[in-house]
């Protein structure tokens, strides 16, 4: 699930900005040419909400490295119009929405932070036990003498 959000975000950043940015997904490059994000998953959660129902947690990183000359002013046009456009994020025929979201502008470079967090449900796999008769007196003793 996690490719598939980061890729959901990869398709909304492009139709927000174009073909003019890159989008990488992996390590970054020496020869990486700016504009350019870089989309990566932090530290994903899992916790156990209630019988098989588990609440996954996803911290999305997205940097972004600008190209103009004054890099802090195209960072912050940046953040705004990502705030838009990762509100509501295209996951196969699913919307997810963004929450947490926050951005901070580090040596020029743009850091934005947002959550995709959703609910797994784990199909449980063990096989029921078959049922069992006995027969029990009063007295505690088993009727067939086993």
């Amino acid at each position: 699930m996690i490719n598939e959000i980061i890729s959901g975000l990869s398709v909304a950043l492009n139709d927000e900005f174009g073909d003019n940015y890159e989008i990488c997904m992996e390590e970054m490059k020496q020869d990486l040419k700016e504009p350019c994000f870089f989309i990566f998953c932090m530290q994903p959660k899992t916790d156990l909400f209630f019988g098989k129902k588990y609440f996954k947690k996803l911290p999305i990183c997205i940097q972004y490295f600008p190209s103009r000359m004054d890099k802090n002013a195209e960072c912050y046009d940046v953040a705004e119009r990502m705030e838009q456009c990762l509100e509501y994020v295209r996951i196969g025929t699913d919307l997810m929405r963004g929450t947490e979201m926050s951005y901070e502008v580090v040596e020029g470079v743009l850091f934005f932070y947002v959550h995709y967090d959703y609910f797994v449900y784990r199909k449980d796999d063990t096989v029921a036990m078959e049922s069992i008769e006995t027969n029990v007196r009063p007295g505690g003793e088993k009727l067939d003498g086993r």
